[in-house]
């Protein structure tokens, strides 16, 4: 298989094997007037599997994403055929926005304006839970 190399965008790579297309979606990649590509399953010496997205254009991407799906991956900044930024993930303290309280009794259920908001309360298990009725988020969906 061949996937040609970026001149100016994004690489997130070491994505634990599986996980490539839930970022994708969270990460609204189906949006972007650029090429995607999405590899899954790859060889890798450091992870056995992994998943790769490589986005062809220079675009703001939400780092909680990436933190909260696979705090694993990493970010990778290409400019002009060359890598000029690596950043190493981390699991965000708060998430805004990013996934939607599933409670049917939450006040976001209701309050339309509000914003999903969720906190991270086990950092080991990656359990994060709404801040309004502390329901776990399901990371399923």
């Amino acid at each position: 298989m061949n996937i040609d190399s970026i001149q100016n965008g994004i690489v997130i790579d070491h994505i634990t094997a599986g996980y490539g297309m839930k970022l994708y979606e969270l990460l609204h990649l189906d949006n972007v007037d650029a090429s995607v590509a999405i590899i899954k399953n790859a060889t890798s010496k450091k992870i056995g599997k992994k998943d790769i997205i490589k986005i062809d254009a220079d675009i703001s991407i939400d780092l909680d994403v990436i933190g909260y799906v696979d705090p694993q991956a990493t970010v990778n900044i290409i400019k002009d055929g060359v890598k000029v930024n690596k950043y190493s993930i981390e699991m965000p303290r708060q998430l805004t926005d990013v996934i939607k309280c599933k409670n049917p009794r939450c006040i976001t259920q209701t309050e339309q304006e509000l914003k999903h908001i969720f906190h991270l309360t086990d950092e080991k298990k990656g359990i994060y839970r709404c801040i309004y009725c502390e329901t776990q988020a399901d990371k399923n969906g």
